[in-house]
């Protein structure tokens, strides 16, 4: 349910048919994103054939876009709703330094030879934490009624505030070296990296969530018409609440992942995680409107950024032409996405 019936359906005699595949594939905004995202990894294969496509690249790839993608899966939910979450960056720091702390606090001061017992506790402290700021967001969204970009405006300081607060303004640096080792650089599988492991499990939960439950379905009944929802039965409050809650808590879980791989909070590096996720969710063809929006697409949308870096990096072009390309991919998906808004309206 990635758009509403009426664009993939027309009347014949009376009953709806589909029309070809073809057609509906041209049609869809991720077709046209996964053909950006194929031209530009052959783009950089033929100027950097030997150092472009290797294992090693895109093991790299794949490593450095895991932390992206578990923020953006919880996006993608929040976008169909019509709703917005800038505080996910943030959310991901304080839970990163929740983790940090409570695995010093329980190792005496220095974690870096803590074990699993130590960890866990270390990531159910960082899940909580996430899920708490979940909570308030959708608490001040879904039951107080405050536009989502002003309370989630609201939550990225104060989240951040309260991450620096916790180590007085520093980042964490001790983080067990056993969690490095396994989930940071740690592989499997034919030398697949473990935390793309997690992130790909976390990705295809979400995808069976948003595509084939009834959560998900309410999520894009919320997001193309909220009235309508409430109307037809739908909890809009309750499932909206929900929907932050989860967002929350794929944040948390990014903050571990995030000190599992950088050995350190490393809280500067998130200070546009929010941005990219959004700019990720939009490019992979979600909807801002609402309703409309596919995780497979979040995924694409994740690695368009992650690749032009890459390549420009290895080409020796400046860092400054990646943002401006993808500025231009960003607004291109805004456009393409009001130019299939205005086409269903017009039927």
């Amino acid at each position: 349910m990635s758009a509403p019936a009426k664009d993939i359906q027309t009347t014949v005699d009376g009953e709806f048919v589909k029309p070809p595949l073809g057609k509906r594939l041209v049609g869809a905004n991720t077709f046209w994103i996964s053909l950006v995202l194929v031209a530009l990894i052959a783009v950089f294969t033929v100027l950097a054939p030997g150092q472009f496509a290797t294992v090693f690249t895109f093991q790299m790839l794949l490593n450095e876009t895991s932390v992206l993608l578990v923020l953006s899966v919880g996006m993608t939910f929040v976008i169909i709703t019509s709703g917005i979450d800038l505080s996910v960056g943030s959310v991901l720091i304080f839970a990163g330094m929740v983790a940090g702390k409570t695995m010093e606090a329980l190792s005496g001061g220095d974690a870096s030879h803590a074990g699993w017992g130590v960890i866990t506790a270390g990531l159910v402290a960082a899940v909580l934490a996430g899920t708490l700021w979940g909570l308030i967001n959708g608490f001040l969204i879904a039951v107080a009624g405050i536009p989502p970009l002003i309370v989630t405006l609201g939550t990225m300081g104060a989240a951040l505030g309260v991450a620096y607060l916790l180590n007085n303004g520093s980042d964490v640096h001790s983080v067990p070296t056993e969690l490095n080792k396994v989930l940071g650089y740690g592989t499997s599988f034919g030398g697949i990296p473990n935390l793309v492991l997690v992130a790909v499990v976390i990705t295809l939960i979400g995808a069976w969530l948003l595509h084939t439950t009834r959560f998900g379905r309410y999520t894009f009944a919320v997001g193309s018409n909220a009235e309508a929802a409430r109307r037809s039965g739908i909890g809009v409050t309750a499932h909206l609440l929900k929907v932050y809650l989860l967002t929350g808590f794929l944040a948390g879980l990014a903050g571990f992942l995030s000190l599992a791989f950088y050995t350190s909070t490393t809280i500067s590096a998130h200070a546009t995680d929010n941005l990219n996720s959004i700019s990720a969710t939009v490019m992979g063809g979600t909807s801002l409107f609402g309703g409309v929006g596919s995780m497979l697409g979040t995924v694409i949308g994740v690695f368009i950024p992650a690749v032009l870096k890459k390549g420009f990096n290895i080409t020796h072009v400046q860092d400054y032409w990646q943002q401006i390309a993808v500025g231009a991919v960003l607004i291109a998906a805004v456009w393409f996405d009001q130019r299939q808004r205005r086409k269903r309206n017009s039927r």
